[in-house]
């Protein structure tokens, strides 16, 4: 457990001396910049993590005006920003698994430790409907291999509005939040879940226009050296072997049986894709560019894989 950057006597005075939203945040914002948290599930800077937290825990939306930030808090609202805090640092426990809430496309997700907290670059790629690798027009189908909170496959279904989406998963926890979310978003009728390792629960023939995965893929020496709030995710959904690439791998070697003639195969591999790259370094990878950052992310066409690995 961490320190916290104050004592009882100072969080005392900080229920009696700070009353509106605006104190709240600044103050916030001081501690979590004095703590040794680490940024990197949802923000990345303590002022965006402090105003989330003080937002989320009044259940303000993050448009609110400005003007309510001048407002007096309630005793009990005051206690409740504190006690967020004491865990955030004190626990290095990610804010998402505090408020269980978390935001992918912008839409909004429940998560708790079960699943990893949404934070793909590959957002990017859905809100444009993977426009600069297919026509979207002629996506029927897709499937969100490794779904986790199935935030992915709910943003497809966003996305792709006649389309169906099958997300699928080894944890059986995970597709339970998944599920949860699917429910919440009402698409029971356009995301289907299934548990499955890799491609192994699938019916021979079944085939997809679209495939994107976020696997597991952190090496074994980074999985180690991860900041602690790292490690209040589940190990199954960050480790992937020594070098990071036990699953890609068979994604890559069995993607192409489950893809239509002109499907495409989207997966993120992050900081392991020089590994990956040095792996198969005759595969053309087209590795992707973000405009709002992000990088490890990969698109194959079927005749690729086909071609590679036939």
């Amino acid at each position: 457990m961490s320190a916290l950057p104050f004592d009882q006597e100072h969080a005392n005075q900080a229920l009696h001396e700070l009353h509106t939203v605006a104190d709240w945040m600044r103050w916030c914002t001081s501690q979590l910049e004095a703590s040794d948290v680490y940024f990197g599930h949802g923000t990345d800077n303590p002022w965006d993590e402090a105003v989330a937290m003080v937002l989320q825990a009044l259940q303000l939306p993050f448009d609110c005006p400005e003007f309510l930030y001048n407002t007096r808090l309630t005793t009990s609202e005051r206690e409740r920003i504190l006690g967020m805090l004491q865990v955030r640092i004190g626990e290095r426990k990610p804010l998402a698994y505090i408020t269980h809430q978390a935001y992918f496309c912008g839409l909004p997700f429940y998560v708790d430790e079960r699943v990893l907290v949404p934070r793909s670059p590959i957002a990017e790629l859905i809100e444009a409907q993977f426009s600069t690798l297919l026509d979207p027009s002629n996506v029927g189908s897709i499937l969100d291999l490794c779904t986790g909170s199935g935030c992915i496959a709910i943003a497809c279904a966003y996305a792709f509005e006649e389309a169906f989406v099958q997300a699928s998963d080894i944890s059986l926890d995970a597709l339970d939040v998944a599920n949860i979310n699917v429910q919440q978003h009402g698409l029971e009728e356009r995301v289907g879940l299934i548990q499955s390792d890799c491609f192994a629960g699938f019916i021979a023939g079944q085939k997809f226009d679209l495939i994107v995965s976020n696997p597991p893929y952190v090496d074994a020496e980074d999985l180690a050296d991860m900041p602690e709030e790292f490690h209040s995710e589940p190990e199954i959904g960050l480790g992937s072997g020594a070098d990071g690439l036990d699953l890609t791998r068979k994604i890559l070697q069995q993607a192409a049986d489950y893809l239509t003639p002109n499907g495409v195969l989207v997966v993120e591999v992050g900081n392991s894709w020089p590994a990956l790259q040095q792996t198969f370094e005759d595969l053309a990878f087209n590795w992707l560019e973000f405009e709002r950052g992000g990088d490890g992310v990969f698109a194959l066409t079927r005749e690729q894989l086909v071609e590679y690995f036939q």
